[in-house]
């Protein structure tokens, strides 16, 4: 049977499955979805998109799949930046954005929510019921908690607030031969049984498809205090890090270098000095005592020049210049995103790293970063047009992974492996823990299904 009989046989399956609502084949709606952030990766061609409305939709994807032996490429809203949601060749394409299912029960500060809704749409849900969701990826206002969930996202506050698996209580989960499975509950403590949930957070669609989650809310913050500061050197920034983070745990500890400010600057001029080759942006929600320690701590390291306002507004804007950051460098070139992490004390010689290999390779690496939890985004960008840049972001891009992990770093804070980095995984976590990978993979998709070639 040649790969076009299976495709019209996998696309009469689904609709006799689901019928033509959820079901898309014209390739012109098909082409927005094989895609996420990461645009260096090249897409496949799927055979078809489903568009589920809920769990019984997803269970009808994955038994079509499964009886074909069809691969299924999970997808949220798109806004991935390592390619896990990109299509491959010949698979279904499984859409989660319209399973926007959304409630909160205030009294047990809890929220359950379909994978399709946004993270802002969660927060504003939560802050309406006097409550708050702490996880914050830079792209909250457009990433959908599905994504979330399956990256593990980090974000902004995470230093101080942890990521999204510390609040993640329970789940519902579509196996790769159809069956839905609940995993956890609503209480806050559970140690029944393996804790299955945090095998699926973070696991890229490879295991099973998330369809629903319990997730944690908290009482609101109080006001924060902002303070920002300048630095002649990046090795001065990550020092004044380093004593940060050993005097106080802040709500947020951002990371900007020369290049990274002067992107946003291009985009939206907000008075960043041209001249400083670093700041430090960090936010305190503990009152003004840890907002001195940590302008005491910049100081001591070096800084050029320190502020700090407890005007929020002011504080929003400043945050809001690091947000606008990726999409900024963005428009500069093609851009590989790093995602890299390493121990807080070597945060000094990873930035004098990326600064080496920069100029090493002569390509443009603009760098930002969650400071205080040693998670940096190295933005390696590249004419496209040109061939030898290419080339040479692509040995860049390899360079800064090992220095990460010469450092006793990881290739992946918070954004996941994706396409990206799936070649690098089995450097980072040695033979034996791929072994172990693949099993816990061939336990639960035999098929191979799921996402396949992002991991394993």
């Amino acid at each position: 049977m040649d790969e076009i009989d299976v495709a019209d046989q996998v696309r009469s399956g689904l609709l006799a499955e689901l019928g033509d609502a959820p079901l898309v084949v014209d390739p012109d709606v098909i082409e927005a979805y094989r895609v996420d952030r990461a645009t260096s990766v090249v897409p496949g061609r799927p055979v078809a998109l489903v568009r589920a409305r809920d769990t019984a939709d997803v269970q009808a994807v994955l038994r079509v799949a499964s009886r074909f032996g069809v691969p299924v490429v999970p997808r949220g809203l798109g806004t991935g930046l390592s390619g896990g949601s990109t299509a491959i060749d010949g698979c279904i394409v499984l859409s989660t954005e319209q399973m926007r299912s959304l409630s909160i029960d205030a009294a047990a500060m809890v929220a359950t929510v379909g994978p399709g809704i946004r993270n802002a749409e969660l927060k504003d849900a939560a802050a309406a019921a006097g409550l708050w969701y702490p996880p914050d990826p830079s792209s909250f206002e457009i990433c959908s908690v599905g994504g979330n969930l399956a990256t593990n996202a980090g974000g902004l506050c995470c230093v101080k607030y942890g990521v999204t698996t510390d609040y993640v209580l329970g789940m519902e989960v579509v196996l790769a031969d159809g069956r839905a499975i609940r995993l956890g509950g609503r209480t806050i403590k559970d140690v029944a049984g393996y804790d299955l949930k945090r095998l699926f957070v973070g696991s890229e669609g490879t295991l099973g498809v998330i369809t629903e989650a319990v997730l944690r809310l908290r009482p609101p913050p109080p006001p924060a205090s902002t303070v920002v500061a300048t630095f002649a050197s990046v090795a001065d920034a990550g020092r004044a890090v380093t004593r940060i983070v050993a005097e106080v745990r802040p709500a947020a500890l951002e990371l900007m270098d020369r290049a990274a400010m002067a992107a946003v600057e291009q985009v939206q001029p907000m008075g960043l000095d041209p001249d400083a080759a670093a700041l430090v942006l960090a936010r305190t929600d503990a009152g003004g005592d840890e907002a001195d320690r940590i302008t005491v701590a910049c100081e001591a390291a070096g800084a050029v020049y320190v502020a700090r306002t407890d005007d929020v507004d002011e504080g929003e804007l400043l945050m809001g210049a690091r947000r606008m950051a990726i999409p900024c460098v963005e428009r500069l070139g093609t851009v590989l995103i790093e995602d890299v992490g390493v121990p807080v004390p070597r945060i000094p010689e990873l930035l004098v790293a990326v600064e080496a290999i920069a100029a090493r390779y002569r390509t443009a690496i603009p760098v930002i970063g969650h400071a205080g939890d040693g998670n940096f985004h190295p933005l390696v960008t590249y004419d496209p047009g040109d061939a030898g840049a290419a080339e040479r972001a692509a040995q860049a891009f390899d360079a800064v992974m090992e220095a990460a992990l010469a450092l006793g770093g990881t290739i992946t804070g918070e954004h996941g492996i994706g396409m990206l980095k799936a070649g690098h995984l089995a450097t980072q976590l040695g033979s034996d823990v791929m072994d172990l990978t693949r099993r816990v993979k061939q336990a639960l998709d035999p098929d191979n299904i799921l996402n396949p070639g992002k991991w394993v």
